[in-house]
């Protein structure tokens, strides 16, 4: 799954460099680099072996996500942390209660190390809270896909075998359709008594090596159904601290380009608040918003229900939200409100781009809505299996190159790939391959889709095709036909799938096509064995598939799907 995400790792490229090309620029970023991670520095780097390759690491870093973040509850006890509602958790109430819930799940329901706890829930303070307790248990946490029908999310349960499933009355509504083999409790009430008594101040934490599985993210990749993506601890801290220390290095380029003192990195005395729009499902929000908001002691703004642009405008009006990431389609929705106007968002001060590629129009379209965020916009290349940590691209580089995905983040390496495995030049197109200590373990279960994307000496395949100049990262096409609705990833052959098990369907073909605010829409060419209504077709899909995915456009042809030599649908010679 290959997405774009925020990336709040300052102004890399101030606007003193503007005139400089570009190889002055990649000179520049690789000086600012050997300073802030050479011997003594800030982020001091050196060679380790990790999963059998040696690979440049932090000197300096936390071992485990429940390091990290009790380490940010030691520096911001007192500040608000998370907020949904009109209430407020403050960082050491949130601590506290995620003590008390690793408790409950291992006295209770027998949670151990290395076992998974599944979480089926739209954003919430408590969906953070057990993701944080079943860190402390040295469990896995599975983050199940908010959007899944009850249909997908069985299929996941049947995939990781959870001990134990948290999820809200929602989505434990779509649950009813037979008895579950996982007991299922909710996660606003069943999981703890939170930080009620002082017998609660034992530590529930379990020892854990910094390789240990942490987290499972859901990715269609190309298969009929999602896969489990497994994480680090090490590729969480990794996440976090690439962009800290990507933020040093550019208040180095700043210092260096116009010859001034170094801006100050460290966490401000005045507290930031960031408006979390992205799902906690995905790597954009549980590590780009969360993990990142709380190691710089942010106020988290959360809300419930679907998106509703006028919400966001009267949340960011009322906290005075600083930083927002519009996944997707939620930027544009927000523009186009009737009440939206740059006075009511002024107090926004980083923005960062998601949830699939941004085009230089709309790039445009926010930096005027945002008129003070406009030094600050950001953009960044990942995907889950990288854990989202490969490239970023903000300031004025950002200006120059509005189509670029950036350079590559500290202790990462990209390279660009031929079909026989070797490296190509600049400006050659190619596969984009992506190395580090941080990229995930595996598919859950599924060793053979793992070894088609972990290739030689550690690098993984992104699926990706790209061009790399100067160091910095172009990404020309997808090598999948993965289609990104929303920042959501939907799998042709998952749909395609489901409508060809219709009794009245003969063959299917799904594509994408582009959309003004979703970016891409799903498509379906149908050839039907009998007389079919699309309004049939549609309510089939939507029993079976998540909203996002059922197809907004439909195309009944007579003719069989034209289809090559090997049998294999050619879908440019669709006309959808």
């Amino acid at each position: 799954m290959s997405i774009r995400m925020k990336v709040d790792a300052g102004n890399a490229f101030s606007r003193e460099a503007d005139d400089r090309d570009p190889r002055s620029v990649r000179i520049i970023r690789q000086r600012a680099m050997d300073h802030v991670c050479g011997a003594g520095g800030r982020y001091e780097t050196a060679m380790e072996v990790v999963n059998g390759v040696k690979l440049p690491v932090f000197v300096q870093r936390h071992r485990s996500v429940v390091d990290l973040l009790d380490e940010a509850v030691a520096r911001f006890a007192d500040r608000a942390f998370m907020s949904l509602n009109g209430h407020t958790c403050s960082y050491a109430a949130a601590a506290e209660a995620s003590e008390s819930i690793a408790r409950t799940l291992a006295e209770r329901h027998g949670v151990r190390p290395g076992d998974r706890v599944a979480i089926f829930a739209a954003n919430s303070p408590d969906w953070f809270l057990t993701f944080w307790a079943t860190m402390r248990l040295g469990a896995i946490a599975c983050a199940f896909n908010g959007w899944w029908t009850g249909e997908e999310a069985r299929n996941a349960i049947d995939l990781v075998d959870p001990v134990v499933l948290l999820a809200d009355a929602g989505r434990a509504a779509r649950l009813t359709d037979g008895p579950l083999e996982v007991p299922l409790l909710d996660v606003a009430r069943d999981a703890a008594a939170k930080g009620t008594s002082s017998d609660q101040a034992r530590r529930s934490n379990i020892s854990v090596d910094e390789d240990d599985a942490a987290l499972l993210l859901f990715t269609s990749g190309t298969t009929s159904k999602p896969k489990g993506a497994l994480i680090s601890h090490r590729g969480i801290v990794g996440f976090v601290q690439t962009h800290l220390c990507n933020a040093a290095i550019g208040a180095r380029v700043v210092a260096v380009a116009s010859d001034g003192p170094e801006s100050p990195t460290s966490p401000s005395t005045t507290q930031s608040t960031l408006l979390l729009t992205s799902p906690l499902f995905h790597v954009s929000g549980l590590l780009g918003g969360m993990m990142m908001a709380a190691v710089a002691g942010t106020h988290v703004v959360m809300r419930s229900g679907r998106f509703d642009p006028a919400d966001v405008l009267h949340l960011i009006e009322t906290h005075g939200v600083t930083n927002w990431s519009p996944l997707g389609a939620t930027g544009a929705r927000v523009l186009r409100h009737p009440s939206f106007s740059p006075e009511r968002v002024h107090t926004v001060r980083q923005i960062g781009f998601g949830g699939g590629p941004t085009t230089p129009a709309r790039r445009l379209e926010i930096l005027h809505a945002f008129p003070n965020a406009s030094l600050s916009v950001s953009n960044g290349y990942g995907s889950t299996e990288t854990v989202a940590t490969a490239t970023s691209i903000s300031g004025s580089e950002y200006d120059r190159n509005p189509r670029a995905a950036g350079r590559a983040l500290p202790t990462v390496e990209v390279e660009i790939w031929d079909d026989e495995d070797r490296v190509l030049e600049d400006d050659q197109l190619g596969r984009v391959m992506v190395r580090s200590a941080y990229r995930f373990l595996g598919y859950w279960n599924s060793p053979e889709a793992t070894a088609a994307v972990l290739r030689r000496d550690g690098f993984l395949d992104s699926g990706d095709f790209g061009r790399l100049v100067d160091g910095l990262l172009t990404i020309d096409s997808r090598a999948r036909d993965m289609i990104i609705r929303s920042g959501e990833n939907v799998s042709p052959l998952e749909v395609e799938a489901v409508l060809e098990s219709h009794p009245a369907v003969a063959e299917a073909a799904v594509v994408a096509v582009d959309h003004d605010e979703h970016g891409q829409e799903v498509a379906a060419v149908i050839v039907p064995k009998a007389e079919l209504e699309v309004v049939e077709l549609e309510a089939f899909c939507a029993a079976r598939l998540a909203a996002y995915k059922v197809p907004a456009r439909w195309v009944l042809r007579a003719e069989p799907l034209p289809r090559n030599a090997a049998g294999k649908v050619v879908k440019r010679e669709l006309v959808v």
